[in-house]
């Protein structure tokens, strides 16, 4: 069945509508970042580029690492743009522009997210990285998708009894990261953890300027809970967005987090930067050692 114009959107150079990407940009390898500025920060590690594209805060460069052809996008921050961001190139991948419909023979990607993170475990040190285990969303993007198959729901019933927060109404939901992938990027500077993905910065995070938030003790509450020997580790706003979408479409999905606030301790990295630049480095060394094409 064709699909409809309201529904798949493209521009008249036939690009996709956020995007503004053909389905010959994009490479089976895509390095997701917040922060368009980033992309720059990780395409000067190219050995090549050979595309740069730009739309509204979706900048897109396409290059090549040690003969492997790599992506890198900058999605923005918060799991709405994840939503944009993840079906669009799922559409690159798995639709055929031309004839509207979903290809039979489906392409898989594999998803590397460099991101920055606040820990909540004082024994977490600024500067560190830490590898998502598992992702926990308190946004609900996933309810608005028919996605049990691709959540843990142990974690979330587990999750949802500890903290009893439906008067609240938040309804936490739970995805694991692909471990196949995760594989190729251990290290002994990586720790595994939970991750918890909030809907926002201040509030959604138990942070207090002018108001005040509903949850006392919000942090400290999840930093308490553990599963199967894993505690929750960090807050940041998208990864269990791109775990989800990634699942749910047949994609692989990592989150590697760069630790510049703790929390527990009140810290914030002096050397933000540099810490992201040895992240990139990091995960560009893993993917040219990989067996990723």
């Amino acid at each position: 069945m064709s699909l409809g114009s309201s529904e798949l959107i493209l521009n008249s150079d036939g690009s996709i509508y956020h995007l503004n990407l053909l389905p010959e940009d994009i490479a089976d390898t895509i390095i997701t970042v917040g922060d368009p500025d980033r992309v720059s920060q990780v395409s000067k590690y190219f050995d090549s580029v050979e595309l740069k594209k730009k739309k509204r805060e979706f900048v897109t460069h396409t290059g090549s690492v040690s003969g492997k052809r790599i992506t890198v996008i900058s999605t923005g921050i918060g799991t709405d743009n994840i939503d944009i961001v993840l079906n669009e190139l799922d559409a690159l991948a798995n639709i055929d522009f031309a004839s509207r419909t979903i290809k039979t023979e489906k392409r898989q990607l594999s998803f590397i997210r460099i991101g920055t993170s606040g820990s909540i475990q004082p024994d977490i040190p600024i500067d560190s990285f830490v590898l998502s285990s598992s992702a926990i969303g308190l946004d609900g993007l996933l309810h608005f998708y028919d996605s049990g198959q691709a959540r843990n729901s142990d974690l979330e019933s587990k999750l949802n009894d500890y903290l009893d927060w439906d008067t609240h109404n938040i309804r936490p939901y739970a995805v694991d990261f692909d471990e196949k992938l995760a594989y190729q990027f251990t290290s002994n500077r990586i720790r595994f953890g939970i991750t918890i993905t909030n809907s926002g910065f201040y509030g959604p995070q138990g942070r207090s300027l002018r108001l005040t938030p509903a949850i006392p003790e919000f942090n400290e509450r999840l930093a308490a809970f553990s599963y199967q020997n894993h505690q929750i580790t960090n807050l940041e706003m998208e990864t269990s967005a791109i775990y989800g979408l990634a699942k749910l479409h047949g994609h692989r999905a990592i989150s590697l987090n760069a630790i510049l606030a703790n929390r527990a301790n009140g810290e914030f990295s002096k050397n933000g930067r540099k810490t992201i630049d040895e992240l990139i480095q990091f995960t560009l060394e893993k993917i040219a050692s990989s067996d990723l094409n």
